[in-house]
């Protein structure tokens, strides 16, 4: 048998091995209208295979069962649930399963495998450190100030959650919602992007094997998700929100959040600012433009968006940057040797194109790349703009593809200025040896994170989240997990 039917073989396994329906209440069963839709491989731009398509029945019987499952949930050991957890983080570690899943991720979203084979790694992580967190959820005890009465504070379980998930990490963005909300005594309903399902499917069938019970986590899986999402939302059931998208989506689920008064966490759209400065270690900082620009394909809300790099060391690194972009391997994710994965769908790639037409319209130059690359899929080649005007639109919105666009400034004060003109603040990266400098502009720099000469700051021990239009609330770190719990407190008279 050749390796490419091996290859094949292997593949046709691993999505075969997929549940195919909805999973509710410990249940694996069709949607309630028996409709299906189709998952693509956006590599070759053909269907891998079909699921469950998920409406507004479905939609409130998976809410049925978060909500029967909830009080005995509540009340299981903060001990039970770390082990569910630490036993999810084991199983997704095991070599075997790693694999498989990484082969399912790049099948489904186009990443290569080495960076799927880091995705899991990613992803295990949030549930080994929501395992030690589920045991440490504190309370107090304290004194009146007028010493009559002792409060007692309590913290309990938002209850059950409904969580939306992104295409671009389907297992992370998973595990860093469903992780704090098991530690915490939530049960909830996943709904993941229609563009990447089988992973969270995939997910599903894995926490059952670690001793999740029926009706704690709840998968329903939809082309529709308006006819899901906005039920769950009005239907009382559900007490919190835990969205991972655009911020156009995100204020619409925030507003239909409001009739109940639902506590929302949201992570949505960025514009992240790249900064180098003329006493940046250029190597450093090209390493990092590569790291934050070219991590997952560019389809990353932490992805570098705009590149400011001052005037004086602006041409050697747009030519060090250029050169290392060029020499990237685009192609299928499953073939040895590939850096650069198609982009999710045809309107994906339609958009980086038009994006770079218009900025190209506009004056700027291109270095490499600058059009589809080869292939039956979504492809587009990495590519580098110098001249890029302030109003050309790739500057105000998520470019989400392999495209580094470099701007000049001449001062601190000005990069600041050019770094902060934006309704979004996800994350920013500053590149300067001086430390006093780091921090003078790490600290007037409007994001809710910085990477200083670093271009990846994602970190399940550390608080993931945005200011301005780039969200509410925090993911990993120990905050992490008061996204799920309330805290009520007990009040008692004494002597």
């Amino acid at each position: 048998m050749s390796t490419a039917t091996d290859q094949q073989t292997r593949e046709h396994a691993v999505v075969a091995s997929v549940p195919d329906g909805l999973f509710i209440g410990g249940t694996w069963r069709p949607a309630a209208s028996g409709a299906t839709f189709g998952v693509e491989d956006p590599s070759v731009a053909r269907e891998l295979r079909t699921v469950a398509d998920a409406g507004a029945e479905d939609a409130r019987a998976a809410a049925g069962a978060a909500a029967a499952a909830q009080g005995a949930w509540a009340a299981t050991a903060p001990r039970e649930r770390s082990e569910i957890l630490r036993r999810a983080f084991e199983l997704l570690t095991d070599p075997r399963r790693r694999e498989e899943l990484a082969l399912l991720m790049t099948l489904e979203m186009g990443k290569p495998l080495a960076e799927a084979r880091g995705e899991v790694a990613y992803a295990a992580e949030f549930f080994r450190w929501f395992a030690e967190e589920a045991v440490r959820i504190e309370g107090g005890y304290q004194t009146s100030p007028d010493g009559r009465d002792r409060f007692v504070i309590m913290r309990h379980p938002v209850g059950p959650a409904l969580l939306v998930t992104p295409w671009n990490f389907p297992l992370a963005m998973g595990t860093r919602k469903i992780g704090p909300a098991i530690a915490a005594g939530c049960t909830m309903i996943v709904k993941p992007a229609e563009q990447t399902p089988l992973t969270m499917l995939k997910l599903a069938e894995i926490m059952v094997e670690a001793g999740v019970p029926d009706g704690v986590l709840n998968v329903v899986t939809t082309s529709r998700p308006g006819e899901v999402v906005e039920p769950l939302l009005r239907g009382g059931a559900v007490r919190k929100l835990s969205f991972t998208g655009s911020t156009q989506v995100g204020r619409l689920l925030l507003e239909q959040s409001a009739q109940h008064v639902l506590r929302v966490s949201l992570e949505l759209g960025g514009n992240a600012p790249f900064v180098v400065c003329e006493d940046a270690d250029l190597d450093k900082a090209v390493d990092g433009a590569m790291a934050a620009k070219m991590r997952n394909i560019g389809e990353a809300c932490t992805a570098a968006n705009r590149l400011y790099v001052h005037e004086r060391v602006a041409a050697d690194f747009a030519e060090k940057l250029a050169a290392r972009m060029g020499a990237l391997t685009v192609g299928r994710g499953t073939e040895p040797g590939v850096d650069v994965g198609p982009l999710i769908d045809e309107a994906g790639r339609g958009k980086v194109t038009q994006l770079v037409a218009d900025a190209t319209a506009r004056g700027a130059k291109v270095l490499t790349g600058g059009g589809h690359a080869p292939g039956e899929g979504y492809f587009y080649s990495p590519t580098v703009l110098t001249g890029v005007p302030a109003d050309a639109t790739m500057l105000h919105e998520e470019i989400f593809g392999p495209v580094a666009p470099i701007l000049t400034f001449a001062s601190d004060d000005e990069a600041v200025a050019a770094a902060n003109d934006t309704p979004y603040g996800l994350v920013s990266y500053l590149f300067t040896e001086n430390l006093d400098r780091a921090f003078r502009l790490a600290e007037r720099l409007e994001t809710g994170m910085v990477g200083l000469n670093k271009g990846v700051v994602s970190n399940p021990a550390a608080p993931f989240g945005g200011v301005k239009h780039s969200g509410l609330g925090r993911e990993g770190g120990r905050v992490g997990i008061d996204e799920f719990l309330e805290t009520r407190y007990l009040a008692m008279p004494l002597g």
